[in-house]
């Protein structure tokens, strides 16, 4: 079975910095593209990045562009994310997903993680 999972969350002062990481089982990892989303409560879960297989291709979105990195480490099966300047609005649980192509939509992904959580104070 695939399973995903996520670690690194926790709480932070804005301005600060953390590492997600998400360690992938049970597919062939270098054959996916990685992303991240996010939901806070009573909101939708968003993009936030995403890499392709061969990290030919990333994409953010625009609330993270330039604070966020995105990377992957095919030997490691983990993909993670970077997130530097970190703001109050970036407050949210951050879920994993696995799909077939480096899109933005949440139905481009088959697998998903359960999700760690950020708290970011002011």
């Amino acid at each position: 079975q695939v399973q995903l999972e996520e670690s690194g969350g926790g709480l932070v002062q804005a301005g600060g910095s953390l590492r997600l990481s998400c360690a992938a089982s049970g597919l062939t990892f270098n054959t996916y593209a990685m992303a991240w989303f996010r939901q806070a409560p009573g909101k939708e879960r968003e993009f936030v990045a995403t890499t392709s297989w061969r990290s030919f291709t990333t994409l953010y979105a625009d609330s993270v562009k330039g604070r966020f990195t995105i990377s992957r480490d095919n030997a490691k099966n983990t993909v993670y994310l970077q997130m530097n300047s970190l703001k109050p609005e970036d407050t949210a649980v951050y879920h994993c997903a696995a799909g077939t192509s480096a899109v933005v939509v949440r139905n481009g992904y088959n697998y998903w993680g359960q999700g760690t959580q950020v708290t970011v104070s002011s």
